[in-house]
């Protein structure tokens, strides 16, 4: 049988057929045998790794840094984070030996946000001139895109495969069968330091403007329908 034509679809051309046989491959595989493998089949300087440095950024990190030391890790920077968020950063990155490079919105477009305070009348405008346009403009350079989402943590994501087609990018969800008492158990069993938030309450960490302490996402976007930034819609 003839091999499925590229797709120009997305950066890494990967046909729909090649896609269905990386998660075939990969099903099987835990967390850290899919990263290991993922090295195999695509070059470093092709696959790019985000982090919110929120919550429990730290088991995600933790195990990227051991498996793949010399990966650079992208952070949207949105001008809107906590004190604590960058003071984070800043931690995981000595503490984990990190490179971390910041992805960001043009000065002018994030400063229209500031003035016209968009992310009170129009969260999903803020969301996109500061988190989605920059990861967007980085996107091409890259055949694979490395996130943290878990099936437990939104209806959306809880649809989510190992490998997606996302918005002209192959998108690799490692972690996406990780349950909630599997991260805690790494999480203890490597002393490994949660965001300082979460012990204020708050177990998912966005934007000051946008986040208050809650369970589980509950405390994002309070009191608008918003449950996700955009960036994996």
């Amino acid at each position: 049988m003839a091999e499925a034509a590229p797709n120009p679809a997305n950066s890494a051309g990967l046909s729909s057929e090649r896609i269905e046989a990386l998660n075939a491959k990969y099903a099987p595989l835990d967390f850290e045998q899919r990263l290991e493998e993922l090295y195999k089949d695509f070059p470093e300087d092709k696959v790019l790794v985000t982090s919110s440095f929120a919550a429990t950024s730290a088991h995600f990190l933790h195990i990227i840094s051991r498996i793949r030391p010399s990966q650079r890790v992208a952070f949207i920077d949105t001008g809107f984070h906590f004190p604590e968020t960058l003071a984070y950063r800043d931690f995981l990155v000595a503490e984990f030996g990190l490179e971390v490079f910041d992805l960001k919105a043009e000065d002018w477009k994030h400063q229209f946000t500031v003035d016209e305070k968009t992310w009170s009348r129009d969260p999903d405008f803020c969301c996109s001139v500061n988190k989605v346009e920059p990861l967007e403009s980085a996107k091409p350079a890259y055949h694979i895109w490395v996130s943290s989402l878990m099936r437990w943590q939104t209806d959306h994501r809880a649809t989510l495969p190992v490998f997606e087609e996302r918005r002209g990018i192959v998108k690799f969800n490692p972690m996406i069968d990780v349950t909630r008492e599997q991260r805690d158990d790494y999480i203890r069993e490597h002393a490994l330091q949660l965001h300082p938030l979460v012990e204020k309450g708050y177990s998912s960490i966005g934007c000051s403007h946008c986040t208050v302490p809650g369970d589980g996402r509950a405390g994002r976007w309070q009191g608008k329908p918003k449950t996700e930034c955009g960036l994996h819609l």
